[in-house]
């Protein structure tokens, strides 16, 4: 695998770090950001990581930076609190996620300039591919 595919990966499971539905993990597990995953559990990243990975990879000013923390550590919030909700069914917790996934990376791409935004949408179309690979039943 070479280095940009890892690394289009890694930002895939980053920005899906909140999903509910690709993570499933213990209450007292997403209590601490930097958890190590168990069997059948998935690691919850920081939103200040996540944060520096985009920075990384778009090439952000401080700026940026410093306005993009406060929108994933918001994302980050709404997700575990989504998680915590148990009153949900799986397609109604699965809409929200979407719905604040969507919001975040529509603050996020406000925040960018044109090469930046092009660069996001791709790699957001790429963790987009690849979780659809990921979930695709294997072909006979």
């Amino acid at each position: 695998m070479n280095n940009i595919r890892k690394a289009t990966v890694a930002l895939g499971v980053l920005l899906a770090a909140g999903m509910p539905f690709v993570f499933a993990q213990a209450p007292e597990a997403s209590q601490s950001p930097s958890a190590q995953a168990q069997p059948g559990q998935h690691r919850t990243f920081d939103p200040a990581q996540q944060a520096e990975h985009l920075g990384q990879r778009l090439g952000l000013s401080s700026d940026q930076l410093a306005q993009i923390k406060p929108i994933l550590a918001d994302r980050f919030q709404k997700m575990q609190t989504l998680r915590a909700d148990s009153s949900l069914s799986q397609d109604d917790r699965h809409a929200k996620a979407q719905a604040i996934m969507q919001d975040s990376n529509s603050k996020i791409e406000g925040l960018l300039n044109d090469t930046q935004k092009q660069q996001f949408e791709q790699m957001q179309a790429n963790r987009h591919n690849h979780e659809h690979n990921r979930q695709a039943p294997p072909q006979a």
